[in-house]
């Protein structure tokens, strides 16, 4: 007890010795650790913190109801009074503080109540759930997108089940047809042949000085709705937004892009409305040089942005992506990301089959539909076959391809594409759906042809008579240009079918009680994972390997659970998560090839940690004026 009390006042009497001194030091400890633990808690990564330094409640009262006062790291602004109310990228509206009011000069210009991004989010809300038409939704949360953007994005990241049909398919078609009718606010940027030998110089007009992802549309193959000319800037808008919400990239580093180059839609030609050139589009050497001028004047300014093809004709979409997959970080989402996507939801339907991923190369394949998507959809199954072990011959006899003219063969290999011929079968070239599916049984049919009510009753049928449990993937959008509803799909196939769509559809309830949940094959689940991936890696191409990837960590995403529901892919809900995933093995893939050229060892020893923390978070920060000072 004496050497305890001493040991205390730091003073040690020479009689006690030093083990036992280290033994009552360690007891000491021990009975300080005790202390500490009953005074303290657990943050997140599991380890003990004092119990003053606990996360910091939100205020209860006041202008910073429902806040935080943490500190946040502000952001610097060049701008000041009603110059920031006018700038979405740091507009907060109500939400303002007293301070920030004073200290950016713009008291008095707003009303005095404060309203935090809850309330805010709430009233945008009920706005929007009080109106029954989607394109009138669409407006409102546009309007907001043009005002708010942190706002904007907080309601998808939020909402996203229920926002994503609004903001992209199939509302975003109307949209787009409606686009010259509905401008209010230029987003983006348009270049046409009038701005040929300028476009270097263009590119710096762009305001925002660190652009990571551009999407960029000709406007000529709309969704299923076909040429749109400069109305197709809805697409690279919708599918920005989607990667800010779902995949964490902030809004200044996306840019939307429309190349101008005509349209051969007379009826824009001859709108007094239409915002476009009315004149018929670019062809041949016109078209591909204007391109690659493009593309050389936003990889000046940006030399590590990632360009995402989207909408392009099918004649030009895989003579592009074959010039530049080798040589610039750029994908055309209409042939991989489709490619990805629909591989993912075979995988999953294998595995309801209770059949393995290698289990690929045996099925019979039938895709409807010769163009960019059906051919990117092949190629990219194909190429998971031989991945799994299957040779290239063997691999292409699984497929049975179809256009309007029927099956693909080597009898007219004369006005096929490189891609289409791969194909193209020695005999009965020229039979319809119906032939090939009671000649070759298919064990999936995929419909990519934008033709509404293809795929016919007696054609599932068939196929469910031939197959016990037949995968059947309508993926045209938007929801009129379906080749089948889930309903219908279930209905005909008594509830055995394997379904997913390109545009959503409502949960099936069959005669017997039977509910089934069909999912949406929507490219959402892969694009923004792979644009987050390879633009935080540093990567220089996209490659297949990587394609392959994500479509393995989007399948294995599914439960269980959601497979015996009939879903074949995952909750929108938790596409956050999923595109974190998603980009975690793409960086691994671009790791493993030496194409992660941005990442420290630090960064890549905790990879999930390092792209959560990369990931947008749409919140409202302190913003203060940027001075120069002068002396």
């Amino acid at each position: 007890m004496l050497a305890s009390i001493l040991l205390r006042s730091g003073h040690v009497p020479r009689r006690v010795s030093s083990a036992a001194v280290a033994s009552l030091s360690l007891h000491r400890a021990s009975a300080n650790a005790t202390l500490r633990s009953l005074s303290s808690i657990t943050n997140h990564l599991g380890e003990s913190i004092p119990e003053e330094y606990a996360d910091e409640p939100d205020e209860n009262e006041g202008e910073w109801m429902g806040c935080t006062r943490k500190f946040l790291a502000p952001i610097s602004v060049n701008s000041r009074g009603s110059e920031i109310l006018n700038n979405p990228l740091f507009n907060k509206s109500t939400a303002f503080k007293g301070g920030e009011r004073d200290r950016l000069r713009f008291r008095g210009l707003l009303p005095p109540r404060r309203l935090n991004m809850k309330v805010q989010k709430q009233r945008i809300l009920e706005e929007i759930r009080a109106e029954d038409s989607m394109i009138r939704k669409n407006m409102i949360l546009e309007e907001v997108h043009d005002r708010n953007e942190t706002l904007y994005h907080r309601i998808l990241v939020d909402h996203i089940e229920e926002m994503a049909p609004i903001i992209y398919t199939p509302t975003v078609g109307q949209a787009c047809k409606e686009f010259g009718m509905r401008f209010r606010r230029p987003r983006g940027m348009y270049f046409c042949e009038e701005d040929r030998g300028h476009m270097a110089a263009m590119v710096y007009n762009w305001p925002q000085k660190d652009v990571h992802v551009i999407v960029v549309t000709d406007g000529s193959r709309i969704l299923g709705l076909g040429d749109l000319g400069a109305n197709g800037m809805g697409i690279p808008i919708g599918k920005l937004s989607l990667y800010c919400a779902a995949g964490g990239i902030a809004p200044h580093r996306v840019m939307p892009v429309v190349l101008d180059v005509g349209t051969n839609n007379e009826e824009l030609i001859k709108d007094p409305f239409y915002l476009g050139m009315q004149r018929p589009r670019l062809q041949g050497t016109k078209f591909y040089h204007l391109v690659d001028e493009f593309i050389q004047a936003v990889r000046h300014r940006w030399p590590n942005v990632l360009i995402q093809f989207e909408d392009f004709s099918s004649d030009k979409a895989q003579k592009l992506l074959n010039k530049y997959r080798d040589e610039i970080l750029c994908f055309n989402d209409d042939i991989q990301g489709t490619g990805a996507t629909t591989l993912a939801g075979v995988l999953g339907g294998l595995r309801a089959k209770g059949e393995q991923p290698t289990s690929l190369g045996e099925q019979r394949i039938l895709i409807a539909g010769a163009g960019s998507a059906g051919i990117g959809v092949a190629q990219v199954l194909m190429q998971a076959m031989m991945e799994h072990g299957r040779t290239e011959e063997e691999a292409k006899k699984c497929f049975y391809i179809a256009d309007e003219k029927g099956l693909l063969g080597t009898d007219r290999i004369h006005e096929l594409s490189p891609e289409q011929a791969m194909f193209a079968r020695d005999e009965d070239g020229g039979l319809s759906l119906n032939e090939i599916v009671n000649k070759y049984k298919p064990t999936m049919i995929l419909g990519m042809t934008a033709v509404g009510g293809l795929f016919t009753e007696q054609l599932i049928r068939d196929m469910a008579k031939h197959c016990e449990r037949p995968i059947i993937f309508p993926l045209s959008n938007p929801t009129t240009k379906a080749e089948c509803s889930a309903e219908q799909a279930f209905e005909w196939t008594d509830g055995k079918c394997i379904f997913a769509s390109g545009s959503p559809f409502e949960p099936v309830e069959m005669n017997d009680g039977r509910k089934f949940y069909p999912t949406q094959c929507n490219n959402m689940f892969v694009f923004p994972g792979i644009g987050l991936g390879v633009t935080l890696c540093g990567a220089r191409t996209v490659s297949d390997r990587m394609l392959y990837v994500a479509a393995e960590a989007l399948a294995n995403y599914v439960t269980e659970d959601e497979l015996a529901e009939g879903k074949v892919f995952p909750s929108i809900n938790t596409i956050r998560d999923v595109s974190k995933k998603v980009a975690i093995a793409v960086i691994e893939e671009a790791i493993s090839t030496g194409q992660a050229s941005k990442l420290t060892e630090k960064d890549i020893s905790d990879l999930d940690d390092f792209v959560s923390r990369k990931m947008y978070d749409p919140i409202y920060v302190p913003l203060i004026e940027k001075r120069t000072i002068e002396i």
